[in-house]
């Protein structure tokens, strides 16, 4: 048995069974990942997969109660790697964080200034997605820092620190009719087309929930991930924009008026989160500083590294 054949185990669960999108993530070639998959079941004695001809369907129980293993060793492998790292590379390295791309472009570039500034050596990955994909970024160790909804608050496997809450606002052309109506009720708002973002992003949810409470059909014409791009379509007339607060501070020449909703949809706030008992540099600890002055360095250590209540917290410290 080794790590590549683990590696397989785990990346054959993330890839739903395809041995093609396998081999691509692992970068070796698909006769190579099928040839791993069998050397491990005929050491074993058990499939660890169902097939359907040369088709991966899913995994046998011996094979989920294998990739639970798989992981776990896995994680710890990566936290060896990573103790030699933090001893050898203090103020130097790469710092990467996952985000939507609404903080990446609005939130993040005065903390990054700062952080840059503190730690010029220290290079910075941004990578952007939905809050569900950062989740997972930040579970599989690919993200140190991941910046997302409530949703990084909800999962157990990590630990997560309120940043800031926020609202929606309205943005309309200039001479748009909707600015004869403040303030604007929902009933109003729901006799235009509306452009906003996708289900699942950017308290997408509060929209959608305000709408519900008050048995009113939006018509939503267009979603989209991007507030760039929501504010685009603004701008071409196809519709009444609704998007983050922060996202709205538009220049004159941009020919767009925001009007006031915190009345309308419910505040969010966005998260700051890390992978629970994983070892961190000193340098992650000062970036969630630099988010929030107000959070404590001792309760950001006491609740990334433990697991939970009823396990100690890790003792390490750099």
């Amino acid at each position: 048995m080794n790590f590549q054949q683990l590696k397989i185990i785990r990346e054959a669960a993330r890839c739903e069974f395809n041995l093609t999108e396998v081999a691509n993530a692992l970068f070796t070639s698909q006769s190579g990942v099928s040839r791993h998959i069998r050397d491990l079941e005929e050491e074993l004695g058990v499939e660890i997969f169902i097939r359907r001809g040369k088709r991966l369907l899913g995994m046998t129980e011996p094979g989920k109660a294998l990739l639970t293993i798989a992981e776990r060793i896995l994680d710890e492998a990566g936290k060896v790697r990573r103790l030699a790292d933090l001893f050898t590379n203090e103020t130097s390295g790469i710092l990467t964080i996952a985000t939507t791309h609404t903080q990446a472009r609005y939130s993040l570039p005065r903390v990054i200034k700062a952080f840059r500034q503190l730690y010029p050596n220290v290079r910075l990955e941004l990578n952007q997605g939905s809050p569900q994909e950062i989740v997972a970024m930040l579970l599989a160790g690919e993200a140190d820092i991941g910046i997302a909804s409530e949703m990084l608050a909800s999962n157990s496997g990590l630990a997560a620190f309120p940043w800031f809450s926020w609202h929606h606002a309205i943005l309309v052309p200039k001479a748009h009719e909707l600015l004869q109506h403040q303030p604007v009720s929902l009933s109003t708002l729901s006799r235009y087309p509306l452009i906003t973002y996708r289900q699942g992003i950017t308290g997408r949810s509060r929209v959608d929930r305000a709408f519900q409470a008050a048995e009113l059909k939006p018509d939503i014409v267009l979603s989209a991930q991007d507030s760039d791009v929501v504010k685009t379509y603004v701008k071409l007339g196809l519709g009444v924009g609704i998007l983050a607060d922060q996202a709205c501070e538009t220049e004159a020449s941009e020919e767009l008026v925001r009007l006031d909703a915190t009345h309308l949809f419910d505040a969010s706030t966005v998260w700051l989160g890390l992978k629970r008992g994983q070892l961190q540099r000193n340098y992650v600890w000062q970036f969630l500083e630099l988010c929030n002055a107000n959070l404590s360095l001792e309760e950001i250590k006491r609740q990334a590294l433990s697991y939970g209540e009823d396990e100690p917290v890790i003792d390490f410290q750099i």
